[in-house]
């Protein structure tokens, strides 16, 4: 009986008059490797830990604001999550005069109740005045800007990582944008077709190599946080070209997209009031119908090419917020369905 387990169960010494448990040699063996196993993580410290995402905590359909670590800062991001959890997602991109404190779709339009019953995330940017949302190649020169915009890195590889914490999906997405964003979304969805399965342009600027485009993009930018266009790209280089929708329109076939502009001519929501008011009229009807003019090119360039768009061409309206609202609520049907959650 006393040869039985006497090879693997442990034996009995004593310390004076204090028994001790005395383990077999391979035994102890045995938990020296498990010992050791279990310290390496300890010993090897932050280099073996695990990334760690943020927890989506927020209710579906709910309304959040986060702040998303990237090459430029932490960038305010307010969001409005899927009404039923759903993982796609469609981008919201501002024009020239982005605000630092929000993203102007959250307040000039009706956006947020729009999609408010579709199981898709609005993710609205904020920041990005005069950018062009493209990654420069210095920081402006004109304003003492302290870092380079790095606008498309951010939207297309920084935020997506991010949002997947959150169950969003880097490859189920749309994006829209008005005037500045509106070429910036043609220009994101055509290099980064595996993330956008969907583009819009309200008023865009589809053709910015036309004779003029660069100098009247130039005032612009000046007038619009005094932003160096120079410093964004040279003078028709190949970072210049591959902003330019006209130029990359081949990268848009089989690409499902929206794309509006008006005529310039008052409409439903003009109604000036006051000398400012006519001003500012008067200006909203000029850059409607120059992005017209460029929108009509950038058509026939796409009807050259065999590539087809739903095209939304109203005579009446100007480059304001009241217009982009019926436009996006006109693209609604085309962005839930090329994301599968019509």
């Amino acid at each position: 009986m006393a040869a039985q387990g006497s090879s693997s169960c442990p034996r009995f010494g004593s310390i004076g008059n204090t028994p001790v448990r005395r383990w077999p040699r391979g035994w102890r063996r045995w938990l020296t490797v498990a010992a050791a196993v279990l310290a390496l993580p300890a010993l090897a410290g932050p280099a073996l830990a695990m990334p760690v995402h943020p927890l989506h905590r927020a209710p579906a359909g709910g309304f959040e604001e986060l702040f998303v670590p990237s090459s430029m800062g932490p960038v305010k991001v307010q969001v409005q999550w899927a009404g039923r959890g759903g993982s796609a997602a469609l981008y919201l991109l501002d024009g020239l005069r982005a605000r630092d404190d929000f993203n102007a779709w959250t307040f000039e339009t009706d956006a947020l109740k729009q999609f408010a019953d579709d199981n898709i995330t609005l993710v609205m940017p904020v920041g990005g005045q005069s950018s062009f949302y493209t990654d420069w190649r210095a920081p402006s020169s004109t304003n003492g800007q302290k870092y380079t915009y790095k606008w498309e890195t951010f939207l297309t590889q920084e935020l997506p990582a991010f949002l997947e914490g959150y169950g969003v999906s880097r490859t189920n997405n749309a994006v829209a944008g008005l005037s500045m964003g509106g070429s910036a979304a043609l220009a994101l969805a055509a290099y980064h077709r595996d993330q956008f399965k969907h583009a819009s342009s309200f008023s865009g600027y589809l053709n910015i190599s036309a004779p003029g485009m660069r100098e009247a993009i130039r005032i612009a930018m000046l007038s619009a946080g005094r932003f160096n266009v120079d410093s964004m790209a040279w003078p028709w280089s190949p970072q210049w070209l591959r902003m330019d929708p006209f130029v990359f329109a081949p990268q848009l076939r089989n690409l499902p997209l929206f794309i509006s502009a008006s005529w310039g001519v008052l409409g439903p929501h003009d109604h000036p009031d006051s000398p400012i008011g006519i001003f500012d009229t008067g200006n909203a009807v000029a850059l409607e119908a120059l992005s017209m003019v460029n929108t009509l090119s950038f058509m026939g360039r796409m009807n050259q090419l065999g590539i087809g768009a739903h095209y939304s061409l109203p005579v009446h309206g100007t480059h304001s917020w009241g217009y982009w609202q019926d436009e996006l609520a006109t693209a609604r049907p085309d962005i839930l369905a090329a994301l599968g959650v019509a």
